[in-house]
């Protein structure tokens, strides 16, 4: 989406300024998910695509940024040599890492399926006995697409309050990341941002290398 490469783009630029950040969107996708209700081998080509097309432009690696697409990604990842990284999956590695008691916001309703999907997994693989409650908050997107963003971070910051205690906050959406700053700090409780982690993961992947 639109809304998501900001988020990442502000990330880029304060945790790890010294990489080369190129964009390449493809808004049709949430919408063509949305009507066909699940990821479609059409879709999965497209991912592949995509990957292909970065890998042959002379990226070092690909971050996809709409966490709904997740076995889609999976299969670009084996499409390609350079490393691709899903939207969450060091965030959720991150929640994890926190607790078993985890909230999952997200504002594109049929992120959740996939997030919590991937959640499941990889507390499965850890031996977690995973506990997680999610919302979706569909109005706040569709304020952040209006130009509403006050109200956006307004909506997820209450739905936050309402979610209950947690180990860890997931925000779903990369888009959602603007509105962590206006969500309140609890004791035991971590905020995390797919931007965030993501960016932390890339760089950590290539110091190492």
């Amino acid at each position: 989406m639109p809304v998501a490469i900001e988020p990442v783009a502000y990330v880029f630029r304060e945790l790890w300024p010294q990489a080369r950040v190129t964009h390449l969107l493809d808004d049709s996708l949430p919408e063509d998910l949305t009507a066909a209700g699940s990821i479609t081998p059409t879709i999965v080509e497209r991912f592949v695509a995509m990957a292909r097309y970065c890998e042959s432009c002379g990226a070092d690696a690909v971050l996809f940024t709409c966490s709904a697409f997740g076995t889609a990604i999976d299969a670009a990842k084996h499409a390609v040599r350079v490393p691709v990284l899903k939207p969450n999956e060091a965030m959720l590695e991150e929640a994890l890492a926190a607790g078993p008691e985890l909230a999952l916001l997200a504002t594109f309703e049929p992120s959740i399926p996939s997030l919590k999907k991937e959640f499941e997994d990889l507390a499965a693989t850890r031996g977690i006995q995973l506990r997680l409650k999610t919302r979706t908050i569909p109005a706040a997107i569709a304020a952040l697409q209006k130009g509403r963003a006050a109200e956006h971070d307004r909506l997820i910051a209450a739905a936050a309050a309402e979610i209950g205690p947690c180990d860890a906050l997931v925000l779903g959406q990369f888009s959602m990341a603007r509105a962590a700053t206006g969500i309140p700090s609890k004791a035991g409780r971590k905020v995390l941002t797919s931007p965030h982690s993501a960016v932390e993961r890339l760089k950590s992947m290539f110091a190492a290398g």
